[in-house]
């Protein structure tokens, strides 16, 4: 055997053997030996085997690793993968055979809904609401492209498909094992088996029966019989079940009547029908709805479905009509209802993973027992303070203005973030939109808390490196120009109401008379980032505003419900309260978690409790004075509390509370006919309407017939108008020169004078000894009365 062949035995697991004589013939040369390999086949075998035996046994290799490679070797993997294929196909096969498509199914679902019922905290009942409106039309009576704007919007692939779509259907069924419920992808034959055939219920049998009944549908029917079963079926809001109704609820016409741009809008609207109903819907919603509308239209183009010469004239979405009465809703009734069904679909969406039309359609009639937080005492003294104090006084025949005057009211128990009465406008009837959740007025002034609030929480410091407290100078000087960080103008510089200049006046002074230009550089001064971080924090949508310094002014939108919550998580001490309006909801077939309105520290509580200190001095010497601390129904109550007022006078605000009670008024300038936002000015016979004015009238009108008389604020605070001087105080800086700009109070202080030294620098507030005569015998009150912070970006003053 040559070398070679040698080396190929030793690769083998051979061995060089002694050597023998050959068993076969001799070699011509007759060399009686020669040198040989062992190795047959099975000697080559049994090599390798003592090869791996003394490797395992020397440890080379490693257990482990040789393990896992014989268990997962490619082989395994594939045959496993197909087994179980062949299984989840066995499976499928068994469930297409027995799973048959159901009776139909219309009639028991239009009879199993139920109406709602709605009671008040007490238990008492409130409303009922649910009566079904459906009208089955026949789909030759839709006009052709009305019918592609549902395909446009839901399905383009409907007419090739076979019913469903296996990649959404899985999804769903995953996000449904997983607890996360559907995230959409059905195709219009398994929304259409969803409605006719099956519940709204999130469950993984019901999936899978909706994708095996809707192959069996699509083979059974017709795609016109199919999605003449899905436009009738389905909800579009206003209580309108199917087309028909939907196009007399939205545009008072028959659905053969409907134009494309209409047709697309109700298309459009399946998606999100409370949200998208125009009407009603935010400015969010309204952006939404018309983006979706396009996106109907724009794909009717690209099917061949809609001319492109004629899709370019449709340039404006057609506004539906507003909606007709709905039994059980009339008054307050309607305001309160739309509030509880919304936030239990918030819940149900949260809780199931589904989408907000799927939560609509698990809501409305369908049989829920819903307690509310309202307070029915409360309730009935709210709307009686709104129509005492303002309904009342307007006369639109008399001022065509007064009928274009909208108040919305909303009022929290910051201990529990319980929505105790809720006040939306004159009538659900009369006026659709609730006002009470309205988002597209400006707050105003009622925002400067949360600008002072983010200045404590963070410590903020002003350009000469001072700390801001209620004590700090600023220069209140009507379209002073705000300077930024560097020393440089920040190109903002806002006009003061009616143009007055106030000169050095402290943050204390500044908040009692709303001062515009101080805040815009306080705002400055603590950072915008800063102070839209904590406004989100509290509660305002603040996600999509810009930080800048015209944000001090309070240019977002707002509504009342969101800044009795901003007030409240102040009035809790710092702790979120996320005002709500469900107590509970109970249902037969589905259970739902109602959240705790109450969450956690978002402020400090010093820096809330320092807020509360501060705005007790806009009520006892601000502009809400005369409406809320000389009030003759106030009865001791210790008030804090903000006005607001728009520069355009769109809007009025009234935000304030009492230790157990917060309650936010605003008032809405609403062209009564086209629903634009209008000024206000010369609203009941005054030249312009303040929130000092009707807002703050009508809370007071509310909050001293229902709050305790004897409930004082627990303020860990030493700064602020609540926090009262022992003394009477002496200035340690000239005084200057300017009139006091308010006639000093003859009220007592808003809390007990503190028996101790104070630690701090007295504040700007009353002394303790009441002033005999109306002209001040003191120093004005607007000046310090001990070290003062001064602002070095004010011209001409020093540190």
């Amino acid at each position: 055997m040559g070398r070679a062949e040698e080396r190929r035995a030793r690769q083998r697991g051979g061995r060089r053997a002694a050597p023998r004589r050959s068993s076969g013939t001799p070699s011509d040369t007759g060399a009686g030996e020669s040198t040989t390999v062992i190795g047959t086949p099975s000697d080559a075998v049994g090599g390798r085997a003592a090869a791996r035996r003394a490797a395992k046994s020397s440890g080379k290799g490693g257990d482990g690793k040789g393990r896992i490679r014989r268990l997962f070797t490619w082989k395994k993997i594939l045959g496993t993968f197909l087994g179980f294929c062949l299984l989840a196909i066995g499976a499928f096969i068994a469930l297409y055979l027995a799973v048959d498509v159901p009776e139909d199914n219309a009639a028991a679902q239009a009879a199993q809904r139920q109406s709602n019922v709605y009671k008040y905290s007490d238990g008492s009942t409130l409303a009922r609401d649910g009566e079904v409106n459906r009208e089955i039309v026949d789909l030759a009576k839709v006009p052709k492209k009305v019918q592609y704007t549902f395909v446009a919007a839901e399905n383009k692939t409907f007419y090739q498909d076979n019913g469903i779509d296996m990649k959404g259907t899985a999804r769903g069924v995953l996000n449904t094992l997983m607890g996360k419920g559907a995230q959409g992808g059905s195709t219009i034959t398994q929304q259409y088996v969803k409605n006719y055939y099956l519940s709204q219920e999130q469950t993984v049998s019901r999936k899978l029966k909706e994708m095996v009944i809707s192959l069996k549908v699509d083979r059974q029917m017709s795609k016109d019989e199919i999605l003449a079963g899905y436009i009738n079926t389905s909800y579009y809001g206003r209580g309108a079940y199917g087309i028909q109704a939907a196009a007399q609820a939205y545009y008072r016409v028959d659905a053969e009547k409907l134009s494309v741009q209409q047709g697309a809008y109700l298309a459009a609207l399946l998606q999100a029908p409370s949200q998208y109903d125009w009407t009603s819907a935010s400015d969010a919603g309204k952006k939404l709805v018309t983006a979706r509308w396009n996106y109907v239209l724009d794909n009717m183009v690209e099917e061949g479905w809609l001319d492109r010469s004629e899709r370019q004239g449709m340039t404006n979405l057609p506004e539906p009509k507003e909606p007709k009465p709905t039994a059980g809703r009339e008054g307050q009734k309607g305001y309160l209802i739309e509030l509880a069904n919304r936030q239990l679909e918030d819940q149900l969406m949260k809780q199931h993973g589904i989408t907000r039309s799927e939560a609509e359609a698990q809501v409305e009639d369908q049989g829920w027992t819903i307690t509310l937080n309202i307070d029915k005492k409360k309730q009935t003294e709210l709307e009686k303070a709104a129509k005492a104090q303002l309904t009342s006084k307007l006369d639109p025949k008399k001022r065509k203005v007064d009928g274009n005057v909208q108040a919305g009211a909303v009022s929290v128990d910051p201990k529990t973030g319980k929505i105790v009465a809720l006040y939306g406008g004159v009538d659900y009837f009369k006026h659709y939109t609730s006002n009470a959740t309205r988002t597209d007025y400006q707050p105003a002034s009622t925002f400067k808390p949360v600008i002072l609030a983010a200045a404590l929480e963070e410590s903020a410091q002003t350009q000469s490196g001072k700390p801001i407290t209620a004590n700090t100078i600023y220069d209140g000087t009507s379209k002073r120009q705000v300077v930024n960080a560097s020393g440089d103008k920040a190109g903002f510089a806002p006009e003061n109401e009616d143009d007055q200049d106030y000169g050095d006046i402290t943050v204390q002074t500044a908040m009692n008379k709303s001062v515009n230009s101080v805040f815009a550089q306080l705002g400055v001064d603590v950072g915008m980032e800063k102070v839209m971080d904590v406004a989100g924090k509290l509660g305002m949508d603040t996600e999509k505003e810009q930080a800048v310094p015209a944000q001090t002014l309070g240019t977002m939108g707002a509504s009342p419900l969101q800044m009795a919550g901003v007030y409240a998580t102040l009035d809790n001490h710092g702790k979120k309260v996320t005002p709500g309006i469900l107590k509970s909801a109970e249902h037969n077939s589905r259970t739902v978690d109602i959240p705790d309105p109450i969450g956690e520290q978002v402020i400090s509580r010093e820096a809330a409790d320092s807020v509360t200190s501060v705005l007790t001095g806009v009520v006892d010497d601000g502009t809400a004075r005369q409406s809320v601390a000389n009030n003759p129904k106030r009865d001791g109550q210790k008030v804090a509390g903000k006005t607001g007022t728009s520069d355009d006078n769109k809007s009025a605000w009234f935000t304030g509370y009492t230790p157990d009670l917060v309650t936010s008024v605003g008032l809405f300038g609403e062209d009564a006919k086209t629903h634009a936002q209008t000024k206000m000015y010369g609203a009941g016979g005054f030249d312009r309407v303040n929130g000092g004015g009707f807002p703050a009238q009508i809370w007071a009108a509310y909050m001293f017939g229902v709050t305790a008389t004897d409930a004082r604020f627990d303020l860990d605070t030493d700064q602020g108008a609540a926090v009262q001087p022992t003394w009477t105080p002496t200035p340690t800086e000239e005084p200057t020169t300017q009139e006091p700009t308010e006639e000093p109070t003859t009220e007592e202080p808003t809390e007990e004078p503190t028996t101790e030294e104070p630690t701090e620098t007295p504040t700007t507030d009353e002394p303790t000894e009441t002033p005999t005569t109306d002209e001040p015998t003191e120093t004005p009150t607007d000046e310090p009365t001990g070290d003062i912070t001064l602002d070095p970006a004010r011209p001409g003053l020093g540190q």
